[in-house]
């Protein structure tokens, strides 16, 4: 016979412990989590990749040209702006499993509507897309508004501050996985807290993000983070990861 392993643990548990009285029956000291230290709300904890820190672009590159330097451009120091036309940028190294924080700004002077206004987006594994939009007074479809998963799930709310103003993504993302077959045996999810509000709970990424048709769910494994060359003048700062 097979069990179920966590009922079996928890059998087993309740035999053993309902026979005790003692507090440290119950107590794990190891293994011990190893210490990660974070200065300050929003800087890369001591475990994190640093993708941007507004010195330069070595960890990105262009998606036009293979292996082409991201040819965004850099501002004050500080952060890096949509240059429209060269294309979306790509992170050199692949990830599976992260933890995402990035700062942006849409621009200050608002020029356009809907989807015209302030948008861009960042895609994990150069598939799935968390949309990036100027979505504060701004209506358009809610399934493509700020912090949805582009026409897959809208936010649970509208969490955008005013245009010209800095805001933050800290994003969860869990890769789906695939068998030897090309058959996808586990979704992948996503939770994204918009300026510290969760408005993405641990939903199911359907597959690819498509603007026309369904989600395509073709197998791949680990892959690139990338950024969208809308054509709006989109800045982004303080980008790193935590490999999970």
């Amino acid at each position: 016979m097979k069990f179920n392993s966590t009922l079996l643990f928890l059998f087993i548990s309740v035999c053993l412990f309902s026979q005790t009285k003692d507090p440290k029956d119950t107590e794990v000291w190891e293994p011990e989590p190893r210490v990660v230290t974070s200065k300050v709300t929003g800087a890369a904890p001591s475990d994190a990749i640093v993708l941007f820190d507004g010195s330069n672009l070595n960890a990105w590159q262009s998606t036009k040209v293979k292996e082409g330097p991201a040819e965004w451009t850099l501002i004050d120091g500080d952060a890096v702006q949509v240059k429209p036309g060269t294309g979306d940028i790509m992170t050199r190294q692949a990830f599976g499993d992260v933890q995402l924080h990035l700062e942006f700004k849409t621009p200050e002077a608002i020029e356009g509507d809907g989807q015209g206004r302030g948008n861009s987006g960042v895609f994990f594994q150069g598939r799935y897309e968390v949309q990036i939009l100027d979505s504060y007074e701004n209506r358009t479809y809610s399934n493509g508004q700020a912090g949805a998963v582009y026409k897959q799930h809208l936010p649970l709310v509208n969490a955008s501050r005013p245009p010209g103003t800095w805001q933050t993504y800290d994003i969860i993302f869990k890769a789906p996985t695939f068998n030897k077959d090309g058959i996808k045996t586990s979704p992948g999810y996503v939770t994204v807290l918009h300026n510290g509000v969760l408005i993405q709970n641990h939903v199911e990424i359907y597959g690819t993000v498509e603007y026309i048709g369904l989600p395509k769910n073709k197998a791949h494994g680990d892959d690139f983070i990338k950024l969208q060359d809308h054509g709006n003048l989109i800045q982004y700062r303080n980008i790193w990861v935590r490999e999970l």
